[in-house]
C-alpha cells in the first residue's frame, strides 16, 4: 500500500525520485521520502504529508548524486510523523518497505535492537537487523535477514559502502523493475517506470536484485541467477495523467465506453464469446457444478453481479465470499468449484491468500485482473486480463464495470458450452454487451443532472441506497463510492427489507436514493419508495421510466437510457460514480486520494 522507487545510473536522482513519487502518491501520502547515495554519503529528507511537502524540503538536496532510493507511505506501524517516515537509516544501511513485519517484536528483543531504532515502526527493525548482520556483504546480509523476517515485504535497501547500488527483495508485496541506456529503475507500480520505458520485469518472490548502472541481477536464495520474464507495457504516460480532467476519477469515469471495448470485442468472434486466445479453454467448465468469487471491496461487488447473472439466466449456484474471510475458514470447494478471484491490481494480499487456499482445495482459478505479470495472475490456473489502463484514483470506477463485463463473458461462454443457451441467445447476449458502449456515452450527457443531486446531498450527514435484485448490487457499490470520497455516512439497503427495521433511520430531508431499472420488481421497488417519501425523505430516483412529475415518489429523477436490466448496471454504475464524484468535488475534498485510503491493499 506504500510506493516504492528507485534509481541507480547515469542522471541526477533527486528530480527522478520525486517525480516517480508522485505517480506513486495514490499508494500511500501520509508522508513521503527520499534518501540520496553520493559523495557525502547518504542524505535523507522525508516530511509527512504529500510529495508537494517533500518537494519544497528537498530544495536545499544537491542534484550531485546519481543513485537513491524514494517512498510514500500508507501509515500500518506508528503514527504519521517525520520520524516515521521512509527511508528508515540503521548505522550503514538505508531502507524502504512496503509490507507488514509481522515478528518485528521478536526480532527486537533477539537482536537486542530496542536502543538503535527512534521511530515506531516495523520497517526501522528491519534497518536495525540488516545493520546488525552487515559484515560487508550486503547479499550474504540480505539472505540471513530474509530467513528470519516472517510477513509480507518489498524492500528496497543502500548500503552507504557500496555507493552506486541498490538490493531489493520481496514477499507477497509487488516490485517491477527495469534498465534502459545506462539507468535502472525499481519501482512498486509500471506508472513510476513507464516515463522512461515500456519495457519491465515483474521482481520474484524471495530473490534478490543487485541494482547498479544499466544493470540488474537477480539471484535466488541458492546463489542461482535467474533470468526474468520481460513484459511490455501496453499503454503510455498519457493514459496515467489526468489529460485536462481535474481529477483522475473523472477522467477514468469517461474513459470507461473505451475500456470496456478493449476488454470486449477481442473476446468476440462471430457474434459469440471466444475465450482460447486467453487460454481459457471450454474444458475449463467440464464437470464444474458451482462457482465461488472471491474478492474485495469493489471487485466483489462486481463479483456480485456476476452471481446475478450466472444464477438468473444459467441456473448454476454461486457463491461470493469476502477475500479476508474466505482465507480464514475451511471452504467448501472441491474440483467441481470454478474459483474466480477478482483484483485491479493482480496484488490485493487477501484475494492472493484466498487463491492459493482454493488451489490447495483442488479448485481451478480464473482471475479476472488488469495488470499483467501480476502476482494473482501468475498463481492463477487461468487470467482473462481486463485492458482498462491505468486506474490511478483510489476510488475504482473502471475496472469495476470491466470487471462485471469479463464476468458476463464468461458467463455467456459457460452458458454456450453447457447448452443452457443456445447460439442465438449468446448472440443477442453480446451484442447487448457490445452495446453498454453507447449506454454510457449516453449516461454520461446527463452530467449537469447528476451535479444537482451531489449538490443536493453534499451537506447531509447520512444518504441511503435501496434497489431489489440486481439494483440491490449496485446500491453496495453506490454507498461504498460516496463513503470513502465524500466521507458522508451511506447504506444500501434491499428495498423490501425496509419494513423490517430500517425504515426506522428515515427522517425529514434524508436523501434516499433509489434504483429501479428491474421491470419484474419496479412496482414492488416504487412502493418502497412511496413509503420512505411519505416520511420525509427526499429521494432521488434512477431509472427508465419517466415519474419525475409524480412527487409522491420523487423529488428528483435521473433517468437511463433504455436497456434490459442486465446490461443497464453499466449506465446505473456512471451514475452512481459520478454522484459520488460531484459530492466529494462540491466538498472541496481530495477525491482522488481520500483519507486513510490507498489503492492497492497490500498489507493485511
Amino acid at each position: 500500500m506504500c510506493g516504492i522507487i528507485g534509481f541507480t545510473g547515469d542522471k541526477p536522482v533527486k528530480n527522478i525520485l520525486i517525480n516517480g513519487l508522485e505517480q506513486l502518491e495514490y499508494r500511500g501520502y501520509d508522508s513521503a521520502g527520499i534518501a540520496v547515495l553520493g559523495d557525502k554519503g547518504v542524505i535523507i529528507k522525508k516530511r509527512t504529508g504529500k510529495v508537494a511537502q517533500l518537494r519544497e524540503a528537498a530544495m536545499d538536496l544537491s542534484d550531485g548524486a546519481l543513485c537513491g532510493i524514494g517512498h510514500t507511505r500508507w501509515a500500518t506501524h506508528g503514527g504519521v510523523t517525520d520520524v516515521n517516515a521512509h527511508p528508515h537509516k540503521s548505522g550503514k544501511v538505508v531502507i524502504i518497505h512496503n509490507g507488514i513485519i509481522e515478528n518485528y517484536r521478536e526480532l527486537i528483543v533477539e537482536y537486542g535492537l530496542k536502543n538503535k531504532l527512534v521511530s515506531e515502526t516495523d520497517t526501522e527493525v528491519v534497518a536495525a537487523l540488516l545493520d546488525t548482520l552487515y559484515s560487508g556483504d550486503p547479499i550474504k546480509t540480505i539472505k540471513k535477514a530474509v530467513e528470519r523476517i516472517s510477513g509480507s515485504f518489498a524492500l528496497c535497501i543502500m548500503f552507504e559502502d557500496h555507493p552506486g547500488v541498490i538490493y531489493a527483495v520481496r514477499n507477497v508485496s509487488p516490485m517491477v523493475a527495469a534498465t534502459f541506456g545506462d539507468c535502472s529503475m525499481i519501482a512498486s507500480d509500471i506508472t513510476a517506470i513507464i516515463p522512461y520505458t515500456k519495457k519491465y520485469f515483474v521482481v520474484p518472490e524471495y530473490h534478490i536484485l543487485t541494482i547498479d548502472k544499466g544493470n540488474i541481477k537477480c539471484e535466488n536464495l541458492s546463489g542461482e541467477v535467474i533470468e526474468p520474464e520481460m513484459l511490455e507495457v501496453s499503454w503510455d504516460i498519457s493514459s496515467a495523467q489526468k489529460g485536462g480532467y481535474p481529477h483522475f476519477m473523472l477522467k477514468e469515469i469517461y474513459e470507461q465506453p473505451d475500456a470496456l471495448d478493449r476488454t470486449i470485442r477481442p473476446r468476440v468472434s462471430d457474434g459469440l464469446p471466444f475465450l482460447e486466445e486467453d487460454g481459457i479453454s471450454d474444458s475449463l467448465f467440464d464437470g464444474i457444478k458451482n462457482i465461488t468469487v472471491v474478492a474485495c471491496g469493489t471487485a466483489m461487488h462486481a463479483g456480485m453481479v456476476g452471481k446475478y447473472v450466472f444464477e438468473s439466466k444459467l441456473r448454476i449456484p454461486v457463491n461470493v465470499e469476502i477475500a479476508s474471510e474466505f482465507r480464514y475458514k475451511d471452504p467448501i470447494i472441491d474440483k467441481n468449484t470454478l474459483t474466480i478471484v477478482l483484483s485491479q491490481s493482480g496484488e490485493t494480499i487477501d484475494t492472493l491468500e484466498a487463491l492459493r487456499l482454493a488451489k490447495k482445495k483442488g479448485s481451478p482459478v480464473l482471475s479476472i485482473v488488469n495488470v499483467k505479470g501480476s502476482t494473482i495472475a501468475r498463481e492463477s490456473d487461468y487470467v482473462l486480463y481486463t485492458h482498462a489502463g491505468p486506474e490511478i484514483a483510489v476510488a475504482s470506477t473502471k475496472a469495476y464495470t470491466v470487471q462485471i463485463s469479463a464476468m458476463y463473458l464468461i458467463a455467456c461462454r459457460y452458458g454456450l458450452v453447457k447448452g443452457i443457451i443456445s447460439e442465438d441467445e449468446a448472440r443477442e447476449f453480446i451484442k447487448n454487451l457490445e452495446n453498454v458502449r453507447s449506454i454510457i456515452e449516453d449516461t454520461l450527457k446527463n452530467a449537469n443532472t447528476i451535479k444537482m443531486v451531489a449538490n443536493r446531498i453534499m451537506i447531509s450527514p447520512d444518504v441511503f441506497y435501496i434497489g431489489r435484485g440486481i439494483d440491490y448490487t449496485l446500491c453496495l457499490e453506490a454507498s461504498l463510492k460516496l463513503k470513502e470520497i465524500s466521507y458522508i455516512h451511506s447504506e444500501a439497503y434491499a428495498a423490501g427489507e425496509l419494513k423490517h427495521g430500517t425504515i426506522a433511520l428515515i427522517s425529514e430531508n434524508v436523501p434516499v436514493i433509489a434504483i429501479a431499472t428491474e421491470k419484474d420488481v419496479y412496482s414492488k421497488v416504487i412502493s418502497n419508495v412511496k413509503e420512505v417519501k411519505s416520511r420525509g425523505a427526499f429521494v432521488i430516483l434512477v431509472s427508465h421510466d419517466d415519474d419525475i412529475n409524480d412527487t409522491s415518489v420523487c423529488d428528483m429523477q435521473i433517468k437511463l437510457p433504455e436497456a434490459d436490466s442486465v446490461f443497464s448496471v453499466f449506465a446505473t454504475a456512471v451514475v452512481l460514480q459520478l454522484i459520488a464524484y460531484y459530492t466529494s468535488d462540491a466538498k472541496g475534498l481530495d477525491v482522488d486520494k481520500p483519507r486513510n485510503l490507498a489503492k492497492s491493499v497490500t498489507v493485511e
